[in-house]
């Protein structure tokens, strides 16, 4: 869970940093979808290689990279939806999106977690 947690703080800072590398170009609601896209990747690559080591490796790793998106799936709707919830609701979002990339990634954690465990990292029957 320490692992799982630490991919999580990096994907947070990935995801944030994305945010205000593109918001001037696409607006906080389309940097917020690519850069979810690429702290996912990045959160994959992590947890492939480290958090879930030696686990979840039978199937091609492009295949597993979408099964880790497919599976993130609600987590992905919980914390997006937060995302845009909190920047239209609060200017102070808008101001400092870090505050709606931090409420998206506390959304969606717990069922990230359940279902990159459960689903991508199973380990071998």
């Amino acid at each position: 869970m320490l692992r799982f947690g630490v991919v999580g703080l990096i994907g947070y800072a990935v995801d944030t940093a994305t945010v205000y590398a593109l918001r001037g170009a696409l607006g906080l609601y389309a940097a917020g979808l690519v850069s979810f896209l690429v702290a996912a990747t990045g959160n994959w690559l992590l947890h492939r290689t480290w958090t879930f080591r030696g686990r979840g490796r039978a199937e091609p790793v492009h295949r597993q990279w979408l099964t880790f998106l497919a599976a993130n799936a609600l987590g992905f709707v919980l914390n997006r939806g937060a995302y845009a919830a909190l920047i239209a609701s609060f200017a102070v979002c808008v101001r400092h999106p870090f505050l709606a990339t931090a409420g998206g990634a506390v959304a969606g954690m717990g069922v990230n977690f359940m279902m990159a465990r459960q689903v991508v990292f199973r380990a071998a029957a």
